[in-house]
Parts: structure tokens; C-alpha cells; sequence
């Protein structure tokens, strides 16, 4: 089936149906990653759980410039190719290692130096204080393995080679999973002995799945680099076509770290709490997740051939369907808070507030899917002001202002600020929705 029958001609629901699911599958195995490392590190003590969601915000940002630059790659190299340019198209590719070191290098430099400072900024209890640093400095020196993995999916998804990076996340995922409980608890098999190393261990799991996901891809993804002259104009080109993505990914790393200061005024359970949230949101949110990415393409082809009602009709029932999966999330945040908390953890206070921070949480989910779909659809329209002026508005503007405005009240009314949030956010793209106008000239 060509592009334009598929985009252009079947009902769609079928497009959906067809594109999500392996979205879905690759995003399911990085949510069970989540979910599994926060289960283990859990079971070894509870500051490693409030390290994590602390150190959550630092590792954000990393995946933010990875897959920033990587869009950024792979939309020139999609353009050149187009263009018939192919040796430039390779010259782009080959741009991946290099950017991929340089950026490495940075947050090796930057974490081995600051994660001191970031880490009292984020708490000020000594056992937690060492833990973030620990972990911190492990994944921010090693990180090299996530950031030659994105830069190289990216280039391989270019190429229209959807499988290998996807082969590559498993087997990523996999081998953290598996390396975990070993590394964190230790283990002895007859002579061999190997000591527990704790959350130093969930560390070294982490970035070896990074290094082993980046293995994978490496020889069919590794494209020989261009002349040294030609690094500025390929790098100022490939951050030109990325910043949008790197932007948009970044806010979210500064409203949680602003939401765990908030939090910190309380105290560590509270930062706990919201840091397993976010771990269970990765879960939930794979259907969300998966809309958003499917309707990017099926907006944009037909926006631009002018079937606008197509567009619309894309929009409503991808909304449609998120909203009635995220309702099963609804569900389980009302009515089952306190298993999902002791599934990671049986510290009495985070469980507690955490129940009580969920009912809020849970309402929100409905909201959340129209405020977080609407910058994707503005995107995929080529509406980009649009499109960031609500993450902007989401994630800085409404997000840590209420956070704070509302902790001022006591620890109970912080958790006002989800449901309040998305409900704004969602009457925001509404109003620019409703006044969406056919592309200026179609077809393109």
C-alpha cells in the first residue's frame, strides 16, 4: 500500500490501528525498564528511590539532546535524500558519532563536576546527597552509549529501517532488566562471587543497556564522518531542524525539577512520591504516547494535500481513543494508588501522601490528553509557534507558578495543580483549534 492510500484514502481508525502498534510495543519495554529498575532499587533501600526522581529531571535532558539531534539528523538527511543528494545525505549521517561525543563530553565534564551541587540542591539528607551523586556521575560518564544509540537510530529510521532500532530498545531494555537485580544485590554462582553494589549497581545496569543498545545498531548506523570544514554548516543545520524537538523535551525536564523544589520544602517522601508517579506515567501514557506519534505523519500528509475534514476527523478520534485508555488509568490512580506505591516501596509517609496525591493525578488524565495532544497536532501542521506556546505554557508557565502558588496552602493542595493545569492547557489549544484554516496553498 503507497503513502497516499494509506494517508490519504483508508478510513482512520485502520491508519491508527495499523501504525500504533508497534509503537506501543517498543514503548511498552522501555515503561517495564522503568518500572522494573524503580522496583529493584526500591528493594534496596529508600533514598535510592528519592535519588532517582531527583537525578529523573538530569537524565530527561540527556534524551532531550539525543533525540533533538537525532530528529535533527534525520529530517536533513530525509531532505537531502529527497533532493537526490545522497553523498550529502551521508555526509549528515556521518555527523552522528561526533555530535553524539561532543554532547557525551559535556555531560561527562558537567556531572563529574556539579552533580555535588545539583545534588544538595535537590536534597538535604546526607544518605540521598551521596546516592544522587553516585548515580548521577555514573550515568552523566558513561552516557556515551545513549547518545550514539539515538544519533544512530535516527539515522537507520531515515533510511526507512524501522526494526533495528527497535531490536535495539529491547535489547537495551533487556539487558538492564537482567543486570539489575544481579548488580544491585549481588550474586554468587560456586567460586564467584560478586558483591552488591546498590543503587552504584542500577547505575552501571543503566548505561550498559545504553552501551548494548548503541552495539546494536552501530554497524549498519555508523557512517564514516565528513571533512572537518564541513562540521559547522552540517551541525548548524542539524541543530537548526532539531531545536524545536529539543526544546519541547527540555521543558519537561525544568517543570519536574521545579515541581521536586517544591516538593523539597516538605521533605524527601514528598519528592519520592512525585518521582513514582512519573515512573508509573511511563506505563499509562503508551497509548498516549503512541497517538502522538502516529498522527503526526497522517496530519501532515493530509493538511498539506488540503483534506482538511481529514485532519479533523484524525484528530477527534485519536483523541477519542486516548481518552478512553487513559480512563483505565483513571481507574487504577482512584481505586488501586496504595498497591501501585507498595509495588516500589514500604515507607508509610510516601505511600501515604502518595494515595492522596494520586486521587488528583487520576482526574487530570482525561484533561491531559487533549492538552498534550494539541502541540503535536500544531506540529505536525507546521503551526510551530502553536505548538510551543502550549508546552511553554504547560509545562512553565501554568505547571511550577500553581505548584508553588498551591503548596502554600499545605502539601494536600499541591496536587491541584495537575487537573488545573491540563484543563487550561487543554482550553488554550481549543481555542487555536478552532480556528484551524486550510493550508495556504494545497496540494503541496
Amino acid at each position: 500500500m503507497t503513502t497516499q492510500e494509506l494517508f490519504g484514502h483508508q478510513r482512520i481508525s485502520r491508519v491508527l490501528l495499523r501504525l500504533a502498534p508497534p509503537v506501543m510495543f517498543s514503548q511498552l519495554i522501555q515503561a517495564l525498564y522503568n518500572i522494573v529498575d524503580s522496583f529493584f532499587i526500591g528493594r534496596s533501600g529508600e533514598t535510592g528511590l528519592t535519588a532517582l526522581s531527583i537525578i529523573y529531571p538530569i537524565q530527561l535532558l540527556m534524551i532531550a539532546l539525543a533525540v533533538g539531534t537525532g530528529v535533527g539528523i534525520n529530517t536533513l538527511m530525509a531532505r537531502k535524500l529527497g533532493c537526490g543528494r545522497n553523498e550529502e545525505s551521508r555526509k549528515c549521517a556521518g555527523m552522528a558519532a561526533p555530535l553524539a561525543l561532543i554532547l557525551w563530553a559535556v555531560f561527562a565534564l558537567a556531572g563529574f563536576f556539579f552533580m555535588p551541587f545539583y545534588a544538595r540542591l535537590g536534597s538535604g539528607t546526607e544518605e540521598v546527597i551521596s546516592d544522587v551523586i553516585v548515580y548521577g556521575r555514573i550515568v552523566c560518564i558513561f552516557s556515551f552509549g545513549l547518545f550514539l544509540e539515538s544519533g544512530w537510530t535516527k539515522v537507520l529510521q531515515s533510511e526507512g529501517n524501522m526494526r533495528l532500532p527497535m531490536l535495539a530498545q529491547i535489547i537495551g531494555a533487556l539487558v538492564n532488566i537482567i543486570l539489575d537485580p544481579l548488580l544491585i544485590f549481588g550474586f554468587s554462582y560456586g567460586s564467584i562471587v560478586f558483591p552488591a553494589l546498590g543503587i552504584r549497581g542500577a547505575a552501571y545496569a543503566t548505561v550498559t543497556g545504553q552501551i548494548a543498545a548503541a552495539l546494536v545498531v552501530m554497524k549498519k548506523g555508523f557512517k564514516r564522518s565528513p571533512k572537518f570544514a564541513n562540521f559547522v554548516p552540517y551541525s548548524s543545520l542539524i541543530f537548526k531542524f532539531g531545536l524545536p524537538n529539543i526544546l519541547m523535551q527540555s521543558a519537561y525536564t525544568f517543570y519536574i525539577l521545579g515541581l521536586n523544589l517544591i516538593l523539597k520544602t516538605f521533605s524527601d517522601q514528598a519528592v519520592t512520591a512525585l518521582g513514582l508517579y512519573y515512573k508509573w506515567q511511563t506505563f499509562f501514557f503508551i497509548p498516549l504516547g503512541a497517538m502522538q506519534t502516529c498522527v503526526v505523519p497522517v496530519i501532515s500528509y493530509n493538511y498539506g494535500s488540503g483534506q482538511l475534514d481529514r485532519c479533523r476527523k484524525t484528530v477527534r478520534e485519536s483523541i477519542l481513543f486516548g481518552m478512553a485508555l487513559m480512563f483505565a488509568g483513571t481507574l487504577c490512580f482512584e481505586f488501586i494508588a496504595e498497591l501501585m506505591f507498595r509495588f516500589f516501596t514500604k515507607d508509610e509517609e510516601v505511600i501515604k501522601i502518595g494515595v492522596w496525591g494520586f486521587k488528583f493525578i487520576g482526574v487530570s488524565f482525561i484533561p491531559m490528553v487533549t492538552s498534550l495532544m494539541f502541540p503535536v497536532v500544531f506540529q505536525a501542521l507546521g503551526l510551530v509557534f502553536k505548538s510551543c506556546f502550549l508546552t511553554i505554557l504547560r509545562t512553565v508557565v501554568l505547571f511550577v507558578p500553581l505548584g508553588w502558588l498551591f503548596s502554600r496552602l499545605g502539601l494536600q493542595y499541591f496536587w491541584l495543580t495537575f487537573p488545573i493545569t491540563e484543563s487550561l492547557t487543554t482550553i488554550a489549544g481549543l481555542f487555536f483549534y478552532v480556528k484551524l484554516k486550510p493550508a495556504p496553498s494545497s496540494p503541496v
